[in-house]
């Protein structure tokens, strides 16, 4: 999954950024209203964590601003805000969540994995495909039953390929998921990386569809 954190506070951005990242996530992050607003690629975004306090205008402003514009990303307000008044301010304008801080990140990771599955008609955080099983709040998963050790890429990509099972994932995609905005972008470290998760699971768990992508075929 891929977020993007909307956070004015560098302390708070960056140690929310390295729990995000271990956890298997990758984050873009913007500091103000201005550039979160026309943010380039919102729709293929997984979620949305949105300050409603920023230097240069309010949050809620930029969510109505993105439903407005028919942007449907799942958005999670995360605020110092605790008024109720603005909890159903930020809840009417079009978020699907609202935190208040400070909270527990393991809530903060469990609210973002609902909000994936609420979006997806899931009602469980839990992936089964074929012998393999994932858990993307535990960071587990499990080949036969048994433990799969894995980087964080390679966890974040069984999890991109077991979302979708038996569809052709492009290199694109794969990138568009796995990596921020800002990070170089190479498409022979998605062969590389698809090439080590193979050694894990099978190799002929992911098929090359030529010209296309890969594809999980179990």
């Amino acid at each position: 999954m891929r977020v993007l954190l909307v956070e004015d506070d560098p302390e708070l951005r960056r140690r929310l950024t390295e729990r995000l990242v271990a956890a298997g996530i990758a984050v873009d992050s913007a500091a103000s209203a201005g550039d979160a607003r026309d943010w380039p690629d919102i729709d293929m975004l997984g979620a949305v964590i949105l300050d409603l306090g920023l230097p240069d205008g309010d949050g809620i402003d930029v969510l109505r601003h993105w439903r407005g514009a028919g942007r449907t990303v799942p958005i999670l307000i995360l605020t110092a805000r605790g008024n109720w008044r603005e909890k159903v301010e930020g809840l009417n304008s079009g978020a699907d969540d609202f935190i208040v801080k400070p909270v527990r990140f393991e809530e903060l990771l469990a609210r973002l994995h609902a909000l994936w599955r609420r979006g997806r008609g899931r009602g469980s955080n839990a992936l089964t495909v074929g012998p393999l099983s994932l858990d993307p709040v535990a960071s587990t998963a499990t080949l036969h039953g048994e433990a799969l050790t894995l980087s964080r890429k390679e966890f974040a990509l069984l999890h991109l390929f077991m979302r979708r099972p038996e569809h052709i994932l492009s290199q694109a995609d794969i990138l568009d998921q796995l990596y921020t905005l800002e990070a170089e972008r190479d498409r022979n470290a998605v062969e590389a990386h698809v090439s080590r998760l193979r050694r894990k699971i099978g190799r002929e768990a992911i098929r090359t569809v030529r010209g296309l992508g890969y594809r999980l075929d179990l």
